[in-house]
């Protein structure tokens, strides 16, 4: 381990609307290296918002992944040697909370019924800001995962 101390990650803010949230995101939804397709689609997703809502789309995200972000989890960790492996429920901190949500609005996103990308993503974020949709479902079942784990909370 280091006896400096790590170093301090700073996320760039997005060119447009010079917001770290938004770079998050266009980074998550990156593949292949194709930055500025992932950029497109995460600029329609919020444009197609502000037309949904007329509210301000960076509002609507914002909301959609504080509702969505967890604050508990499960961790499965060896018990007694290598015979018992449990579900420990350990809480997370809001950075790793954080980017746990993005991905899960990212994969209700790409499960869902729609045309496009650009259309799932805008759809998902709406309801994720209501509510509903499929990565609140996620966080639900997590955090019943770790209330029927809480047995096993000792062994942190």
């Amino acid at each position: 381990m280091s006896r400096r101390g790590t170093a301090a990650k700073t996320a760039k803010a997005d060119p447009i609307y010079r917001n770290r949230l938004v770079n998050m995101l266009v980074n998550r939804i990156l593949k292949h290296g194709k930055k500025s397709l992932a950029y497109k689609i995460v600029y329609r997703a919020l444009k197609k918002i502000h037309q949904k809502t007329e509210k301000n789309p960076l509002s609507v995200l914002r909301q959609a992944i504080c509702v969505v972000t967890p604050k508990i989890a499960v961790k499965t960790k060896r018990v007694r040697g290598k015979k018992k492996t449990r579900q420990v429920p350990i809480e997370i901190r809001p950075t790793q909370g954080r980017l746990l949500a993005i991905r899960w609005l990212l994969e209700a996103a790409r499960k869902r019924k729609g045309e496009n990308i650009v259309f799932k993503l805008s759809s998902e974020l709406v309801d994720a800001a209501k509510g509903r949709g499929g990565a609140i479902d996620k966080k639900k079942e997590i955090f019943e995962m770790a209330k029927k784990n809480r047995v096993s909370a000792h062994f942190r």
